[in-house]
């Protein structure tokens, strides 16, 4: 079951897919049955499976690496929907987007509006999005540690987007990654709060825990 989540106004699915493990998450209006796809990353098939009886609206792309893109051609022509991504990562997809979104903008589907939050770092045009306690991450944040950064100018704006652009939101915040299990916001800002309290190598960079780097 990739039932992950469910109340009277949201059914959240979850779809693991190969061939990177990421996370591919549709969003269903209770409703309505009106729905968006967050992320294509592989397995079109299966992930269109997922979506019978409902009404896909639009595919929802955090950011434009390859594991979650690699099938959104194809789920672009079966579904025959738009596709949103912020404009700095737009260049860099397999398709030119339909529609651009920008931080503080909203997505509505049925009943629910997701508030679009623009988190660059892990890369220029890096999006989540949320709807009431309910962050879909993407690689901006994971559990123990924030998505991998190149350099450590990309290191440094990721933490400034996790602290003001997350971790605002109440502590009971769900946290749903592009990749692996779910985690807490309260969780993330503990362990984030003890990687704070230590100095650490001005070139840090790469995949960093808070609890170990």
């Amino acid at each position: 079951m990739s039932i992950v989540k469910q109340d009277n106004n949201i059914l959240i699915r979850k779809i693991e897919t190969a061939p990177y493990g990421t996370n591919a998450y549709i969003l269903v209006c209770q409703v309505t049955q009106e729905c968006v796809l967050i992320d294509a990353p592989g397995e079109a098939v299966k992930i269109i499976g997922e979506m019978e009886e409902t009404n896909p609206k639009l595919i929802l792309i955090t950011h434009s690496h390859f594991d979650h893109t690699g099938a959104l051609r194809e789920l672009k022509d079966s579904l025959n929907i738009p596709v949103a991504a912020h404009p700095d990562d737009s260049d860099r997809l397999p398709l030119t987007p339909n529609i651009d979104l920008n931080d503080g903008e909203s997505v509505s589907f049925g009943n629910i509006n997701l508030e679009v939050l623009h988190t660059p770092g892990h890369t220029p045009g890096s999006l989540c999005f949320i709807y009431d306690r309910y962050l879909f991450s993407g690689d901006t944040l994971f559990p123990a540690g924030p998505g991998r950064t190149s350099t450590p100018a990309a290191f440094e704006q990721i933490v400034k987007t996790l602290k003001e652009k997350i971790f605002p939101h109440p502590e009971n915040t769900l946290i749903y990654p592009g990749h692996g299990a779910s985690t807490i916001l309260k969780k993330e800002k503990e362990e984030f709060a003890v990687f704070s309290s230590r100095t650490h190598p001005l070139n840090l960079c790469g995949d960093v825990l808070w609890l170990s780097s």
